[in-house]
């Protein structure tokens, strides 16, 4: 893959948001039409600057101009080749909250309920994939979670002794809404992934994120990848922090696509996913999944995630869930997938660009050494807002 196909097939027509390090530090930085602009001087951080009242405004108004080699710089990402003395890609948000969304997907809800009565012993799911078909069917696409449909569904699983915690996320009134990893805390494109050694059946999670200013409005939307370890979660849902936020388990990008008159939310609800795994081992793994085949609506999942109750002054993104659930044998019949160190994970659509990042151990992952305070400290040595 060239790295001009990483990014998205119209980025020279619309507006976007992402972070470059540099060899002074980390700095904001806009796209706009195919120019480059520094958004740094003037706001500090993305966050500040999406929390503006019109940020795709906010670009020309009070961006400076500056050259920029973007496919050189998204190539310059990648771990293994990257040269410090030259910009590179990083994660395109800064001190956004991570959030995310689970179960909004009747595949991915099925597999939830699968790991749970695994107990997070792989070889089982076969089997226990084929008895919660054979029980539910997949009727519940068409639920409306939360409606009296779903809750007489509810009362006929709970009878059959096949009601679960995360049924009741997934077609309850409540969306499961959580904390993936700390502030700054997430890796970008062409950065290593992590997995933690301790857990023998681990998935990628493709999907689509929203981006959300304090106000609660979505004003873009970019990828991400919420490594998972299905056999850590599967044990016990108590167990979600450690099954989630660990060491690189966070991808974002490669940049945020602000909401203009060319893309909406509208176009991120129509839009496809694709997933690619290869290993070193030879395996392949292709799939496909419709964003808008979610049983939540993205701008209700946001409306659950920020709200009276809930407040994020510098904005947050939110993992809307996914349509993905990889189940092709790896190894041993009915063992299913589970990454190998060395797998390249590549999650794409074509207005939002190519997330593409390799798997290793999370204690063989470069160690997270940038949090707040030194965002903050490297700002102020610069001259900047912070």
């Amino acid at each position: 893959m060239s790295q001009p196909d990483a990014l998205p097939a119209d980025w020279q027509s619309g507006s976007f948001a992402l972070r470059l390090m540099t060899p002074d530090g980390p700095v904001a930085f806009a796209l706009q039409a195919g120019e480059a602009f520094d958004m740094t001087p003037a706001f500090g951080t993305v966050s500040a600057w999406l929390n503006t009242e019109d940020p795709v405004g906010a670009i020309r108004a009070r961006g400076v101009p500056v050259a920029l080699d973007l496919p050189a710089a998204l190539a310059n990402a990648h771990h293994a080749a990257r040269d410090a003395a030259q910009p590179w890609l990083l994660a395109p948000i800064d001190l956004q909250v991570i959030k995310a969304a689970g179960v909004t997907y009747v595949r991915s809800m099925l597999e939830r309920v699968i790991e749970e009565r695994c107990r997070g012993d792989a070889s089982q799911a076969e089997a226990i994939r084929a008895e919660v078909r054979a029980i539910i069917g997949d009727d519940l696409a068409n639920l409306i979670p939360g409606s009296p449909e779903a809750m007489q569904v509810k009362a006929t699983l709970v009878e059959k002794g096949w009601w679960s915690q995360y049924l009741e996320v997934g077609i309850g009134p409540d969306a499961e809404i959580f904390t993936k990893g700390p502030v700054l805390s997430a890796v970008g494109p062409g950065a290593k992934v992590g997995v933690h050694p301790v857990s023998k059946w681990s998935n990628p999670e493709p999907e689509a994120v929203m981006v959300v200013n304090a106000q609660g409005r979505i004003v873009g939307a970019t990828l991400g990848n919420d490594v998972n370890l299905r056999d850590v979660e599967g044990r016990s849902a108590l167990l979600l922090g450690r099954a989630k936020d660990n060491n690189a388990a966070c991808a974002l990008g490669p940049m945020v696509r602000l909401f203009d008159e060319a893309f909406t939310l509208e176009d991120v609800r129509q839009a496809e996913l694709s997933l690619d795994i290869t290993g070193r081992d030879g395996f392949a793994l292709h799939d496909q999944g419709r964003i808008g085949a979610i049983s939540r609506d993205p701008a209700d999942l946001v409306g659950q995630m920020i709200g009276a109750h809930h407040q994020y002054p510098d904005g947050a993104v939110l993992f809307l869930g996914t349509p993905f659930s990889p189940s092709k044998d790896r190894g041993a019949p009915g063992m299913g997938f589970t990454h190998h160190p060395g797998d390249i994970v590549r999650i794409a659509t074509p207005r939002l660009g190519v997330l593409e990042n390799e798997v290793d151990r999370t204690d063989s992952c470069p160690p997270w050494g940038t949090g707040i305070g030194a965002l903050m400290a490297s700002l102020a040595r610069r001259g900047y807002p912070a």
